[in-house]
C-alpha cells in the first residue's frame, strides 16, 4: 500500500506542476512553541554567549505554527495561533493564505494539497473536509488532497521548509509573540520572505459533524477507488 501511495502522489504531483491552471500546495503544522527565555540548542553570532535557560519551567505562554509551501516558486506562508491544531484552524490558515495570494493565481482553477494525514486534516477528518468543500464553493476552486504515507511525512515537501526555519531561529531567544512573528518573517526560503500572519481566536478540540451529516458530506467527495483515504478530489458547486 505505501508503494502505492507513493506512486499515486509521486503521479499526481508531476501532473500538478506541468498544468499551468493547477497550483500545488504543501501544509502541516509545527511543534508547539513555548514562549520564554528557553534555549533552543541554537548558534547565533555576538560578543557574549546568550543566557537562556535548559528546561520550559512549565511555560504557560505558546504559539502554534502552520505552514503553507508553494514548492515550485518556494513561497511559503507562516500563520500563527494562541489556543490548538485543529481543522477549523488549518482551514482558516489556507483561507487566509489564499485571500493574499489569490492575487497572483488568476488562471488557477486547480488546487492540489499535499499533506502528512496528520489528525487536524487527514481524509478521516469530517470537519477539516466539510471546510474543504466551504473553500472550494467560496473560491470556484477544485481542490485535490494528495496524502502522503502514514509515517512519512518527512517526505511532505514543507517538512524541509519547517528544518531551514528552525535552524534559522534555534540561536535566539523566542521570549514573545512579537519575537517569532518577527523571526518568521525574516526567514528566507528559496530565495522568497515568507509571509507571516497571526491567527485571531480560539480553535476548540472535538468539533466533528453530525452522523446525518456525513452523508451529506461524502456525496460532495470524490475518492479514489484504489486509495479512499489518501487522494480526495472536492469540486465547487458552481465554477466561476
Amino acid at each position: 500500500m505505501t508503494d502505492a501511495i507513493f506512486a499515486n502522489v509521486h503521479r499526481l504531483n508531476i501532473e500538478a506542476d506541468t498544468d499551468p491552471n493547477t497550483l500545488r500546495i504543501s501544509v502541516d503544522t509545527k511543534a508547539t512553541i513555548n514562549l520564554g527565555e528557553y534555549s533552543r540548542r541554537g548558534k547565533s553570532r555576538g560578543i557574549e554567549a546568550v543566557k537562556a535557560l535548559d528546561h520550559d519551567m512549565a511555560s504557560k505562554e505558546k504559539l502554534i505554527p502552520g505552514g503553507i509551501l508553494e514548492p515550485v516558486s518556494g513561497q511559503s506562508f507562516l500563520f500563527f495561533g494562541e489556543s490548538h491544531k485543529t481543522s477549523d484552524y488549518m482551514a482558516d490558515g489556507l483561507e487566509s493564505w489564499w485571500e493574499q495570494r489569490k492575487p497572483a493565481f488568476a488562471n488557477i482553477r486547480t488546487l492540489v494539497i499535499n499533506s502528512d494525514n496528520g489528525p487536524e486534516c487527514s481524509g478521516h477528518r469530517t470537519q477539516f473536509l466539510q471546510r474543504l468543500i466551504e473553500f472550494a464553493d467560496k473560491t470556484g476552486l477544485i481542490i485535490r488532497l494528495v496524502y502522503y504515507p502514514p509515517y512519512h511525512s518527512k517526505y511532505n515537501p514543507i517538512e524541509r521548509l519547517w528544518a531551514g526555519l528552525e535552524k534559522s531561529w534555534n540561536g535566539y531567544l523566542l521570549d514573545s509573540q512579537e519575537t517569532v512573528l518577527k523571526r518568521a518573517g525574516n526567514f528566507v526560503w528559496k530565495g522568497k520572505r515568507a509571509i507571516v500572519t497571526m491567527m485571531a481566536g480560539t480553535y476548540e478540540k472535538g468539533v466533528k459533524l453530525a452522523v446525518d451529516q456525513i452523508c451529506e458530506l461524502e456525496a460532495r467527495l470524490e475518492r479514489s477507488t484504489a486509495l479512499k483515504w489518501w487522494d480526495i478530489t472536492i469540486s465547487p458547486k458552481q465554477v466561476f
